[in-house]
């Protein structure tokens, strides 16, 4: 194992399979896995087969983009009957790997900055950020339901795949620091364009794409996952 020789300024993170723990099952190696196809899952096997099918034609190229494709998946969301009960099941039974508040408060011993870059939802993203003490935290949609816990309306950012690399550069812009001294730490093909636009990336039981171009890569056992060893690559 070989440490990173000198410590980035900032740290910027993936959240699902990264921060939270995967959800192996649902794992089919589209794309990583993530609370979009949890949230569809719950909403019933049907909503659950379209959604799938957005996924093959993301892979396909048949989306102008990120937003197109949760535009597409917020409808099927919406078609089935989405609440907000429905999504604070989700948010509230997502987990955070072992080790995530010992790194974040390491990190925070060393005066480096976290950020949070993620395709996700922004509720859990939020329970992330308050938890670890995430200095910024960027997600891609927000719902809003109306008082009776239907949904209402929503808000998409293109904080995914090459959007990642985008919010990466106006935080290290923000802060006056070059990418070359950020690090990045995720687990899927979508994680790439982020990976590749910083100094130093790590690879957290990740999917292969984004092994093969990552600076380091971090390999455990299904349900042992722990992110306190990171630590040991920057003392």
């Amino acid at each position: 194992m070989s440490n990173i020789k000198k410590l980035p300024k900032i740290v910027f993170f993936d959240m699902e399979g990264t921060l939270y723990k995967k959800n192996h099952e649902l794992d089919n190696g589209k794309v990583a896995p993530s609370a979009w196809t949890t949230l569809a899952k719950e909403l019933g096997d049907d909503c659950y087969r379209e959604e799938e099918l957005t996924k093959d034609k993301w892979l396909n190229d048949e989306y102008d983009g990120y937003l197109d494709w949760m535009l597409d998946t917020v409808t099927i969301h919406k078609k089935y009957g989405l609440t907000q009960k429905t999504l604070n099941k989700i948010v509230d039974n997502a987990e955070l790997h072992d080790g995530a508040e010992e790194l974040f408060e390491f990190l925070r011993s060393k005066n480096i900055v976290t950020v949070l870059v993620s395709g996700g939802f922004k509720a859990l993203a939020d329970k992330a950020q308050r938890q670890l003490r995430i200095n910024h935290a960027f997600s891609a949609c927000e719902y809003f339901f109306d008082e009776r816990g239907h949904l209402e309306f929503f808000n998409l950012l293109p904080s995914d795949n090459e959007g990642k690399a985008s919010f990466m550069m106006q935080i290290a812009s923000e802060h006056g620091v070059s990418p070359q001294d950020c690090l990045f730490v995720g687990d899927g093909k979508n994680d790439i364009y982020l990976a590749q636009s910083v100094g130093t990336s790590i690879a957290f039981n990740a999917q292969a794409e984004l092994d093969e171009i990552s600076t380091i890569k971090i390999k455990q056992k299904v349900g042992q996952e722990n992110l306190k060893s990171i630590i040991l690559y920057l003392l």
